[in-house]
């Protein structure tokens, strides 16, 4: 039969090996969960993708006040951190920016996207409630047939709580520096068929720099249903951010000026997000070992911010109402061979629109420069399946076929003027809008994967896919200078890895090398047009350790070598490193509970140097951060949590690089203590 799904209670998870450990009848092998990579719970033993899990008593412990703190546990991964809530991502690459670089990763709540297709934001991961989640699925590297467009170069899925069997009540208050201050509630029971659970947390911070603090909210509704025929998981999601932004400092090395590090050049910048979500997964077993699963939901988001990084600072306000559907149809052939196929969906109204209110010099205008509606359909069939080809082999297996159109519609007046139609004193405005327009793109990805059994503990993995990314809406209606079309094709990526991994009772490990070429990567030329033509190589060693020692010592190492450069001279000389790309990111833990209820931990997290541009003439030369938590259980009810991070106190920046002359920094903040009281009842 297929697999229900396993309650989180049965599964320990552990974290720096990406393995889930559930009960097994094999006492001699643990069995291993990846929980949702194809929508259902499957053995992670038996699948081939390179995927991490981080479970909710690591969230819960570790107690991130920003994603970059949580998602640092996998190997390969780096976010690196802005200011306040702000964040970008690299999963096997770069740190990659611009208008469409978050197209290359697929974000998900409970498997559902973040935003839609075509309409990415980088700092989309501020809308989740990380915090408070069940665990976190990281892929690294194209995703599986059930992902499509924007699963390039990871995927990061966070799974929400579900109801607790009996009343559970959770509440706790955490403070730190800066006036930093959390509340975080849950409630959970259930009653008959029917679950719930709702969890809240509220944020302030004044922020380490000058006018820098933010104020942040988010909710989890979730209902669940157990019926003779459906079960049904529902949920409404929602977030709100109010924050002051801090821009860069600039100079050589400013991030260890103690004069300089509070300094925020952009006082008046600021960023206001709001974002809801709701779901309803209906899913039912037929006749014959099947399963159907069909989700629609509802996407609601809205943003403004003051674009402190551009001349003019013009504010940007941008949003999209969605509304999608997720269907798949699993079946059991026979004992050997699963197959699942189905289709999604989704219609999309989104708009744009960018204005400055400083008056008029170059080619900055005063007044608005963008103002667009785009209409969107993406569609996707899907097919994948699980062959046992022998006793000791088993064979993953998906390809999809995704079509997304466009439908634009500008509200200004075309061409590059200002918005009066007037030519800017330069001669040519910094801003162009192309005139209505229609677009339509279709592509197609595939994974395959073999697991070879080499003894009950060892496994051989090889794994090779295929991912896309359709070009974003902004990159194809928000141009520049002299273009008024984009004549854009989709992204894609060709990767092969092979990997060793081991599964004992008190020791895992996955070690794998992979290869990724991607082509046709979407760049700015020197005239300031978006244009196809990049290309890149990634190249890198991944490694993942978890020893209990003993009963109450465990050790864990996370690590990666990588390479990532560029693969042509479209942007820069061929065979140049990617700017913002550590060749090594490496973190070790050390958990040791000397007594039942008290337990420390000792975290180290390293990033190496590397280049702050693309012709590699400037560096950042990397640091070592040091992290120290301490938990302590006052009998069933009570806890408090103490957390020091950067506990020896380093200067480093959270982000560097070097544009229009100059080093920039995003200055990482120094040694904070925070201390959270916890009641459970």
């Amino acid at each position: 039969m297929i697999k229900k799904y396993a309650t989180p209670l049965a599964i320990s998870i552990s974290l720096a090996s990406g393995l889930s450990i559930a009960a097994s009848d094999k006492p001699n092998k643990p069995e291993t969960v990846a929980v949702t990579a194809d929508r259902i719970e499957k053995q992670l033993g038996d699948q081939s993708l390179a995927i991490s899990v981080i479970s909710q008593e690591d969230i819960e412990s570790i107690g991130h006040t920003h994603i970059s703190q949580i998602l640092s546990q996998v190997p390969g991964v780096s976010i690196s951190r802005g200011n306040g809530q702000e964040n970008l991502t690299a999963i096997r690459s770069g740190v990659l920016t611009g208008t469409g670089s978050c197209g290359a990763f697929y974000f998900a709540e409970d498997g559902i996207p973040l935003r839609a297709p075509g309409f990415c934001n980088v700092n989309q991961l501020f809308d989740v409630n990380a915090e408070q989640a069940s665990r976190i699925e990281v892929i690294r590297g194209p995703g599986t047939a059930v992902h499509g467009s924007n699963a390039l170069n990871g995927v990061i899925n966070v799974i929400s709580r579900a109801s607790s069997a009996e009343p559970e009540t959770h509440l706790s208050f955490e403070a730190g520096p800066d006036k930093y201050g959390r509340i975080k509630a849950s409630h959970s029971n259930t009653t008959g068929k029917h679950g719930y659970r709702i969890s809240l947390q509220g944020n302030h911070d004044d922020g380490f720099k000058d006018e820098s603090g933010y104020d942040q909210q988010k909710m989890n509704l979730r209902h669940d249903y157990h019926g003779e025929t459906w079960n049904i998981q529902s949920m409404l999601a929602a977030s709100n951010l109010n924050q002051e932004t801090a821009g860069y400092i600039l100079g050589e090395d400013a991030y260890k000026n103690d004069d300089r590090k509070r300094e925020n050049p952009n006082p008046e910048a600021f960023r206001n997000s709001t974002s809801v979500r709701y779901y309803s997964r209906f899913e039912r077993d037929g006749e014959r070992d099947s399963r159907f699963v069909v989700t629609p939901y509802l996407r609601y988001t809205e943003m403004e911010f003051l674009q402190h990084f551009l001349l003019g600072t013009p504010l940007e306000e941008n949003g999209e109402r969605t509304a999608g559907l997720q269907t798949a149809f699993y079946q059991n052939y026979s004992d050997n061979v699963t197959l699942y196929n189905g289709f999604d969906m989704e219609v999309t109204k989104a708009y744009l629109k960018q204005s400055q209110s400083q008056a008029t010099f170059g080619s900055f205008p005063t007044g608005q420069h963008y103002d667009y509606d785009v209409d969107a359909l993406y569609g996707a069939w899907f097919i994948g399946g699980d062959w046992q080809a022998t006793r000791s082999t088993k064979v993953n297996f998906g390809g999809r076929y995704d079509v997304q159109f466009y439908d634009y519609d500008n509200l200004m007046i075309d061409g590059n003027t200002a918005a009066d139609g007037s030519a800017c004193p330069s001669g040519t405005c910094r801003y162009a809008r192309p005139a209505d327009d229609k677009e339509r793109f279709r592509n197609s990805s595939f994974n395959l994967g073999v697991v070879q059994n080499l003894s009950d503990h060892t496994d051989l993995i090889a794994n090779a896919g295929h991912g896309f990314r359709a070009p974003q809406a902004a990159e194809l209606y928000r141009l520049q200078a002299q273009q008024l079309n984009a004549d854009l094709d989709e992204e894609s990526l060709n990767s092969i890895e092979l990997g060793l991994r081991g599964n004992w009772e008190t020791f895992q490990y996955r070690v794998s090398a992979y290869v990724m070429h991607k082509n046709d990567v979407i760049i700015q030329d020197s005239n300031r047009s978006n244009i196809n033509g990049g290309k890149t190589i990634d190249r890198g060693l991944e490694a993942n350790f978890s020893w209990q020692i003993a009963p109450s010592l465990l050790w864990q190492l996370q690590a990666s070598y990588s390479k990532h450069q560029y693969a042509n001279d479209a942007l820069t000389a061929e065979g140049n490193e990617i700017d913002s790309a550590p060749r090594q990111l490496a973190g070790t833990l050390l958990r040791w509970s000397p007594l039942t209820n008290t337990r420390f931990e000792l975290e180290i997290q390293y990033q190496g140097e590397y280049f702050l541009e693309e012709d590699n003439l400037y560096r950042y030369p990397g640091h070592t951060l040091s992290n120290l938590r301490w938990r302590q259980q006052y009998g069933k009810q009570l806890y408090s949590v103490v957390r020091i991070n950067n506990l020896t106190d380093i200067d480093y920046a959270e982000r560097a690089d070097y544009a229009f002359g100059n080093y920039r920094y995003f200055v990482g903040e120094p040694r904070a203590a925070y201390l959270e009281v916890g009641f459970d009842f």
